[in-house]
């Protein structure tokens, strides 16, 4: 999504780095091309004139100005006051002391909120709790039977009453979770095509019967502004507990991410960036903040391999590395490792230097994996462990039995070989207690 700003932003502070020492006039001009790119990302104004004036205050300081990497402290500014205008810190869905926890996803239609109520059930099963799922939404075609499918997939039951108001569904709610010993409701609501009278006037009589501990208000990302005019004429009425950012992984320009939390003041508490039902996540400020500087997500892709890999089959893989005895066969596991993780963009997205890495995404899709898998399921034991006997007439043979030609056959091969001489730069550098460098060079930039 912050492909096109992470590039602007990237190529501003390159440039700063260039120019060694700074003036305060280097860096008020730098924060003049900051300003223009946040305001191409879609970013509210008055978010755009909150972080320009507190980043011109800090940033032309003796403090910043004098120190030995001046363009790394201005950047470090600018990063601190990404993660202030979105929330500072993360905040989760809180859960009642008293079960049932009542949450509410709200929002217009078309924003997500019936994906959204099954991605959170999911998300809640994870953490070892029991939710009871609402379709309170009788007005969209099929709503009702677009949420009782997700939930069919999770095993998840649905409570609904067919015919039914509304008001009424949310009054049985609480007695029907009970009865089935579950510990959250989540309720998706019905919506509109805009903010209207009826539906805040529905939305309020459906608290006064079930009233919520979270109303969550399910907000489309590529709606840019559009999603902080929604959530402004929302919290006018109904008492927003926090925000569910959908579509993050679309072709938006993010101004509503970095939007929403100053112009509203109610925290974004999850992000959905996927279809599928396990894409949903806590939003991180930092790491989003992370992402936009164009320092990837290193956090989260770790925490996402270590929920999704097989920690045996890791750990072997590991050893193997370590000992410099990396064969086709577990470059093989290590593909089927990371296609677990999800599509390829995303995982792009979370590596440092983003936005360069994002135009591999034309050339790298999940495609290229399967392809991969099937070359290298064509070779005998004996060929994937030792690649080096791999002569013409085995190349042809495995082009035709994978179903690709001599040439992917040979890439394939040469990109195997540069991955493990790059695996012995990397444990002979690890000897000589080196690292490798981060994006804007220096090693990355000093912590607070």
């Amino acid at each position: 999504m912050f492909e096109a700003l992470t590039e602007k932003l990237e190529g501003i502070f390159k440039g700063l780095r260039r120019k060694g020492h700074l003036t305060a006039g280097d860096v008020q001009l730098a924060l003049r091309e900051v300003r223009l790119a946040l305001l191409g990302a879609d970013v509210n104004f008055r978010v755009v004139k909150a972080i320009l004036d507190a980043v011109a205050e800090k940033a032309v300081g003796r403090e910043v100005l004098e120190s030995l990497s001046p363009a790394q402290e201005v950047l470090r500014v600018v990063r601190d006051e990404l993660i202030a205008v979105m929330g500072g810190s993360m905040e989760r869905v809180t859960l009642a002391s008293q079960p049932p926890t009542v949450i509410y996803l709200v929002g217009l239609q078309g924003s997500g909120k019936t994906t959204s109520a099954a991605k959170l059930a999911r998300m809640l099963v994870s953490q070892g709790h029991r939710p009871l799922l609402v379709a309170a939404d009788v007005y969209r075609p099929a709503a009702v039977d677009q949420l009782q499918a997700l939930a069919a997939s999770l095993n998840l039951p649905v409570y609904t009453v067919p015919g039914a108001d509304p008001v009424r569904i949310a009054g049985g709610a609480v007695a029907e979770a009970k009865r089935l010993a579950r510990d959250v409701v989540v309720v998706d609501t019905a919506g509109r095509l805009h903010v209207d009278e009826a539906l805040m006037a529905e939305l309020e009589a459906m608290a006064g019967v079930l009233p919520p501990h979270e109303t969550l208000l399910v907000v489309d990302a590529m709606t840019g502004q559009d999603a902080v005019r929604v959530a402004e004429a929302f919290q006018a009425r109904i008492p927003l507990t926090g925000i569910v950012l959908t579509k993050m992984d679309g072709d938006a320009r993010g101004g509503a991410a970095l939007s929403l939390r100053y112009v509203t003041r109610v925290p974004i508490k999850l992000v959905g960036s996927g279809e599928k039902l396990d894409a949903l996540e806590p939003f991180y400020p930092d790491r989003m903040a992370w992402r936009i500087l164009g320092m990837g997500d290193v956090q989260t892709l770790i925490e996402q391999a270590e929920a999704t890999f097989d920690r045996e089959e890791s750990e072997r893989l590991a050893a193997r590395i370590q000992e410099a005895d990396f064969t086709l066969e577990e470059f093989r596991s290590m593909l089927l490792q990371v296609r677990k993780l999800g599509p390829l963009s995303r995982i792009l997205e979370m590596l440092p230097g983003g936005a360069g890495l994002g135009k591999l995404k034309g050339q790298v899709d999940d495609r290229s994996l399967v392809r991969v898998q099937a070359i290298i399921d064509s070779m005998t034991r004996a060929e994937r462990r030792r690649p080096e006997i791999l002569n013409a007439s085995r190349r042809r043979r495995i082009a035709m039995g994978s179903g690709t030609s001599v040439q992917e056959v040979n890439r394939l091969l040469k990109q195997f070989e540069d991955m493990k001489k790059m695996m012995k730069q990397m444990k002979q550098m690890e000897k000589k207690g080196r690292r490798w460098p981060l994006p804007f060079g220096g090693g990355g930039f000093p912590e607070p």
